[in-house]
């Protein structure tokens, strides 16, 4: 991708920061379309970035805390992760899609990680159907896949999104499940948005995600990297990172990916974005987990966004887009606050007074 020195960024942060205040800070409008997801072109090394008003596109698509909506109506998201090994990263997938605004949140996964995972919080529904292949015998792993795949349909239908692989583990009955439970959602149109351990399912099986628009992948440098080994049969170019990130998109056939690095890159096989603005040197583990849960929460408000509008961009490019800019100010606002012994809990506290400050639930008139 586009190499950027670190003194450029901070100006460029700096500036765009000043620029969205004086843009949008009085602004209250919610028709939003193409034109007003206004992009600046940032040149650099020989490269070329599109930077997102990542704050208008959140402000756009943040619906308003209406009294007469019933429970529901904000979003119902699903994890589909936990295993024995790993319990923390369903968790803060699922906790931070709650702390944004979403109403209800779902956790399927294995029975040994429920147990924990429900332990962690009483908030979550907790749902211990998946197995791994140290429980099963060879001569029912078709019964108990046809059992899991019973049990998830009678929800798939009420979910606004699924965020598929965090803590997923590689168990490869586990996996085989999995990939039948994206086909079902495939079937029932519900978008998905892929991480961790999925995005190691998905870079083998890309059928599972091809040519279907309702998909999002969240890469990291190494998953990204075997991605494009995996698509383009090529290796990452550090020079012309924007169109190789486009061919991505398009060679998985229209997918939006969002690379996760020092600057986000956001692209569905037409349009190229970055979110640059915020963030924190601190790198611990389990923010993909928070980023995933954001994507998760404003892809559905995007998608109910541009049921009652004439909104012609893809609501999974704006859901990047502003799910990346409420990390980054989380991050940053924990940094602030903690410094080196920054956790990821302490960035989840951070979501809500984020998302206030950019939506405010009590606006002056």
């Amino acid at each position: 991708m586009v190499s950027f020195s670190a003194a450029g960024a901070v100006i460029r942060r700096q500036q765009f920061l000043i620029r969205c205040l004086g843009d949008f800070s009085s602004s209250s409008s919610k028709n939003l379309n193409c034109s007003t997801i206004r992009m600046q072109s940032v040149m650099s090394g020989g490269g070329s970035s599109l930077e997102a008003d990542a704050i208008a596109v959140l402000k756009s698509i943040t619906p308003s805390l209406d009294p007469s909506r019933h429970k529901g109506q904000a979003g119902k998201i699903a994890v589909i992760g936990g295993c024995r090994e790993y319990t923390g990263a369903p968790y803060f997938s699922a906790i931070s899609a709650l702390k944004i605004g979403a109403d209800l949140s779902h956790v399927f996964c294995t029975k040994d990680a429920a147990p924990v995972i429900k332990s962690y919080s009483p908030e979550l529904i907790v749902h211990p159907i998946l197995e791994e292949s140290y429980h099963v015998r060879d001569e029912d792993k078709k019964s108990i896949s046809a059992k899991v795949i019973e049990e998830i349909d009678k929800w798939m239908e009420r979910f606004d999104c699924l965020i598929i692989g965090p803590g997923l583990g590689r168990d490869p009955f586990l996996l085989d499940c999995v990939s039948n439970i994206m086909k079902h959602a495939r079937e029932s149109n519900v978008p998905m948005v892929i991480d961790g351990d999925g995005l190691f399912l998905v870079t083998n099986a890309l059928d599972l995600v091809s040519d279907y628009p309702l998909a999002v992948l969240t890469p990291n440098v190494n998953e990204y990297k075997r991605l494009v080994q995996k698509v383009l049969q090529s290796e990452v170019s550090d020079h012309d990172g924007t169109q190789q990130l486009l061919s991505l998109a398009r060679g998985i056939g229209g997918v939006t990916i969002l690379r996760k690095g020092g600057s986000d890159f956001i692209s569905n096989g037409e349009t190229v974005s970055s979110v640059s603005i915020f963030g924190s040197p601190r790198r611990c583990g389990g923010q993909g987990d928070i980023l995933s849960g954001s994507v998760a929460v404003f892809t559905a408000w995007a998608r109910q966004f541009a049921s009652r509008s004439d909104l012609k961009a893809s609501p999974t490019v704006l859901g990047c887009i502003a799910g990346s800019v409420l990390l980054r100010k989380a991050a940053s606002l924990a940094f602030e606050a903690k410094g080196r012994s920054t956790l990821t809990t302490d960035i989840i506290e951070h979501l809500g007074n984020s998302l206030e400050e950019f939506c405010p639930v009590f606006r002056q008139n």
